[in-house]
């Protein structure tokens, strides 16, 4: 009798393979109603599981924005928005108001989008290069990427930093570090599972011998290994 593989369960959306956003916090991304030169009041800070930096409720007047936490900010201090903006942690700025050398983080990958690049704790970016139109920055992964020049960022290093230095002790904080965000945990290699469990499954021991090849028109989770090769093997001289 046959039996789904592990992908095409976790791709049915399951409650078992289910993210439980409804715990948390909300979407953490820079205000969109809030006019250019406004100040913002920080009105307290929340801990989300959905999220490894901490977030922050601005209140900029009558309009409130949830965001994420730079390092060195405290409750009650005033956060500028927009051009002419200080350059102190948690001023939000378009990157072209930003001078080069400048840490930022929460930055957007388009205008308007409320940030999707440096968000995780103790993430920042760098400015490196400036053109009318264009922005350089050096990303955490030390990759250089180009962005339109009206991109919002924030000022400063997302807080939080540290957090992957705590040693873990054993295999049940693991589990439940990945459980609170859906991260999928255990992974275990293809080819020690059962044969109903994954097409390089089977056959007593880990170390066999698998046809890696597979078609074009494969269900999700049978496409495995090499999609549709031209060629396989041992490319001969």
């Amino acid at each position: 009798m046959g039996k789904n593989l592990l992908s095409q369960r976790r791709g049915r959306g399951s409650p078992t393979f289910r993210a439980p956003s409804f715990r948390y916090a909300g979407r953490a991304e820079h205000p969109k109603a809030v006019a250019d030169g406004a100040v913002g009041v920080i009105e307290s800070f929340v801990k989300s599981q959905g999220h490894s930096t901490p977030l922050m409720v601005v209140s900029y007047g009558k309009e409130e924005a949830l965001t994420l936490a730079p390092e060195g900010v405290r409750v009650g201090e005033s956060l500028p928005y927009g051009s002419g903006a200080d350059l102190t942690p948690g001023s939000v700025l378009t990157l072209a108001d930003i001078p080069e050398g400048t840490a930022v983080f929460n930055i957007e990958g388009r205008p308007g989008d409320g940030g999707r690049y440096a968000r995780t704790s103790g993430a920042s970016a760098r400015v490196v290069a400036k053109t009318p139109e264009t922005v350089t920055l050096r990303l955490p992964s030390k990759k250089e990427k180009e962005f339109n020049a009206k991109c919002r960022a924030t000022i400063g290093v997302a807080a939080g930093g540290g957090r992957p230095e705590k040693p873990l002790l054993k295999a049940g904080f693991a589990y439940h570090r990945a459980k609170m965000k859906n991260k999928f945990y255990p992974s275990v290699s293809a080819t020690s599972m059962n044969a109903v469990a994954h097409p390089f499954g089977g056959k007593g021991s880990h170390t066999k011998g698998r046809p890696h090849q597979s078609g074009r028109g494969y269900p999700p989770g049978r496409k495995v290994g090499k999609i549709a090769p031209r060629r396989t093997g041992r490319k001969q001289r």
